[in-house]
């Protein structure tokens, strides 16, 4: 096996399978029964807790954490799911250390915060497993409503729009509903089709019609949606991805990094997906992280994450950037791009690096590299959108846009973390503020 991993050049297969198996598997394996309530059991049950004010999505974590420690965990998923309704995906990938475990008071007594997010997802899963879907749907209201991206902010708000009684019509431009959910988060977050059966067990409230493949701009316009539908909601995420822009950036092997985590998520087997020998990551978030981590799962031999500046301002989590380096994933900091080198196929890509405030400093830093991911951010594309606040549509405090009749919330939307679990929370808000525009 060693002797396959120093192979030169991008190739798939370079491991074992049983190695690619443990690789592959759950980050976080699941609680059972009594380590969950061995977890509830820390829990102080705060009066004004911290940890909900932390959540995006203010789940009464005491309350839900309480009904998992008497032994009812599908009572604690109808907390958690009434406030977030993809509440097992976010139990996932939320960065709780960052949200409610950073705020919980037993963090700060004690450095040992209440695994939240593991008994979140104890909850929900306990649930979902069973097949239930613990909300009904209200009468009809007669009202159709245009629901387009099926990421996080688009589910959210198509679900509970159609828990009120409005009939979606959900458009999504891919072959999948379940947008950053399905595509860009790393394989080992959400093993075994996680995603789609979540999606699957949302779609069991009724009344939401998905639509794949349709995209905004090429098969239908905005203005058309508007006239044919009482409201809109747009949750189209980001779909484009910024340039280097340095010399030699178009040469074969660099690539997007959100394509490679896109490829590996949709592939049947994780062997068959080429990875280099020598891999270079540029940029500082989820993304650059995932695929750097990913990369190195695959049997590349040197991982390297640069970013342009501290690891303190890295919009990574600690815990992410600590779960790169035990991977093997050298992180270079304050260094930028000035040029890519290679005859037709990258082979090597020069840094050089740079002050606090990105200043020059004339020191150079040249690595091997037959395979360079892109991550250093993401872009909204489109034509005919409403009004923008930068590069992301401008939306008030109730999600409404430019337009009358027309909302936006997730990450194409301005203001606001680009997580998963704030997408959930604006998807949801801006569909009870239809409702209510809807109803009079």
């Amino acid at each position: 096996m060693a002797d396959r991993i120093f192979e030169a050049g991008v190739q798939a297969g370079r491991l074992d399978p049983q190695t690619y198996e443990t690789h592959f598997a759950d980050l976080h394996p699941p609680l059972d029964g009594h380590e969950a309530l061995v977890a509830a059991d820390r829990c102080y049950f705060c009066h004004d807790a911290p940890c909900i004010t932390a959540c995006p999505t203010d789940i009464d974590i005491p309350l839900f954490i309480r009904q998992i420690a008497t032994g009812t965990p599908d009572a604690a998923a109808k907390t958690i799911l009434s406030q977030n309704i993809l509440g097992g995906m976010c139990a996932r990938v939320c960065p709780t250390e960052q949200l409610c475990e950073e705020a919980c008071v037993r963090e700060a007594a004690e450095g040992k915060p209440v695994l939240i997010g593991q008994l979140q997802r104890y909850a929900t899963d306990h649930l979902q497993e069973q097949g239930l879907h613990p909300f009904t749907r209200a009468a009809s209201t007669g009202k159709r409503v245009a629901v387009v991206g099926a990421g996080p902010a688009g589910l959210s708000a198509a679900h509970r729009l159609a828990m009120l009684g409005h009939d979606i019509v959900m458009l999504d431009a891919r072959a999948k509903p379940g947008g950053l959910n399905e595509y860009g988060i790393a394989t080992y977050k959400t093993p075994d089709g996680f995603a789609q059966g979540e999606v699957d067990w949302l779609l069991k409230i009724g009344g939401i019609t998905v639509m794949t493949d349709r995209a905004l701009g090429r098969d239908v316009t905005l203005d058309e949606l508007n006239s044919d539908y009482d409201a809109v909601f747009l949750g189209l995420g980001l779909r484009g991805v910024n340039a280097l822009g340095v010399d030699g950036d178009d040469k074969d092997g660099v690539l997007d990094a959100v394509d490679f985590i896109a490829d590996l998520r949709q592939a049947s087997d994780v062997a068959q997906v080429p990875v280099g020998r020598d891999v270079v990551v540029i940029g500082g978030g989820m993304t650059a992280i995932d695929a750097a981590v990913q990369s190195k799962l695959l049997g590349a031999l040197n991982v390297t994450l640069v970013y342009r500046r501290g690891r303190d301002r890295m919009n990574a989590s600690v815990f992410e950037q600590d779960l790169a380096a035990s991977k093997g994933v050298r992180i270079v900091t304050h260094a930028v791009p000035r040029a890519i080198h290679g005859n037709g196929a990258v082979r090597e890509i020069e840094f050089e690096y740079v002050g606090e405030d990105l200043t020059p400093t004339g020191q150079t830093l040249r690595l091997a590299a037959d395979q360079v991911f892109k991550a250093i951010g993401q872009t909204l594309s489109g034509s005919g959108l409403p009004a923008l606040e930068g590069r992301k549509i401008a939306v008030d405090e109730r999600g409404r846009t430019s337009i009358e009749g027309i909302w936006a919330g997730g990450d194409c939307a301005a203001g606001g973390d680009d997580l998963t679990v704030t997408a959930v929370a604006e998807g949801r808000d801006a569909a009870m503020d239809m409702h209510a525009v809807l109803m009079g």
